[in-house]
């Protein structure tokens, strides 16, 4: 099954009561990996007063991982707009930043949800996406005779080899399509090699 994912780094920019409001959007895969951009993007924009955030990992029909951050806007305001735009966009392995640089007019708690949803949503407006296939690990081991016969099925099923090990039998780390796992492993049995999946 393949979902919608960020192409690449995206960005827009919205002013409201001379309040500037950076959007950046780009793809990514893990917590960690999200939160190394946003100090990235702190890094970038040390002056700035707000750098609020919202990120979407997995397919978005049933996204695993979902995270949010007010970076000292009142609770609510910032993040949950942010992801509120996200989930409704139905793109995955996303994340946004907006940079707020405060205009010097206060916006109240309505202004900064709708000033912070607004910039995330003029950045997923305008950003490109590809399509994602879900993949899935599989470790199968198998005797020396198969292995040919395993990487034929793998080359089939649209997947790769991530790793190979060689001792008493072969045993081969695999992706492939979550959509091809049912007939792969069929196959596997049927040829009386033995696999596992990630728990």
């Amino acid at each position: 099954m393949s979902y919608p994912v960020p192409a690449e780094l995206t960005h827009a920019e919205i002013e409201i009561k001379k309040s500037r409001f950076i959007a950046y959007a780009q793809t990514i895969e893990t917590r960690e990996q999200g939160m190394q951009w946003l100090d990235e993007i702190k890094t970038q924009y040390p002056d700035a007063r707000h750098h609020c955030w919202a990120y979407l990992i997995g397919n978005p029909a049933c996204a695993s991982n979902a995270g949010m951050g007010d970076d000292g806007e009142p609770s609510g305001t910032a993040g949950k707009p942010i992801l509120n735009v996200l989930q409704h966009k139905g793109v995955g392995d996303v994340m946004v930043i907006v940079v707020r640089y405060f205009g010097g007019i206060k916006l109240g708690a309505g202004g900064l949800t709708r000033a912070y949803g607004q910039a995330a949503q003029a950045v997923m407006e305008i950003l490109p996406i590809i399509q994602q296939v879900e993949m899935v690990s599989i470790e199968v081991t198998c005797d020396f005779a198969l292995e040919k016969q395993v990487r034929h099925f793998l080359e089939e099923a649209e997947g790769k080899l991530v790793s190979v090990d060689y001792a008493n039998q072969v045993t081969l780390q695999l992706q492939l399509p979550l959509e091809h796992q049912a007939a792969f492993c069929q196959r596997l049995e049927q040829n009386r090699c033995t696999y596992r999946l990630p728990s």
